[in-house]
């Protein structure tokens, strides 16, 4: 299972995420849930560095399928809306009911 754990403040400003596990939905190469939930959670990474100014961290491990991102402060408004794209994607992929049991996404107040 994919576990996505999203990261706010009290004001509910995004300070980042940890995305851990593969799906399982099919083999390795033929997981359309993995592979979807990847390119979702790989676009924002790298658009939060290209588009934005905003000071991050990203620390990834391929083998186990982990990405820790994390705000070096509040992000910028262009920043939330790419995370907020990003999350919305892997909410449509958690509330369909084929995949559902493939992918979880927590928030937590930090």
């Amino acid at each position: 299972m994919i576990k996505v754990t999203v990261y706010k403040t009290s004001r509910h400003e995004y300070t980042g995420f940890d995305a851990e596990g593969h799906a399982g939905y099919e083999d390795l190469g033929k997981d359309i849930v993995c592979a979807a939930a990847s390119a979702l959670i790989i676009n924002t990474v790298n658009s939060i560095d290209h588009f934005t100014d905003d000071e991050t961290s990203c620390v990834s491990d391929e083998e186990n399928g982990s990405i820790v991102f994390r705000f070096g402060q509040i992000p910028s408004h262009d920043a939330a809306l790419l995370l907020d794209s990003m999350i919305l994607g892997l909410e449509e992929i958690e509330d369909d009911n084929d995949y559902e049991p493939y992918i979880d996404i927590i928030f937590k107040e930090v």
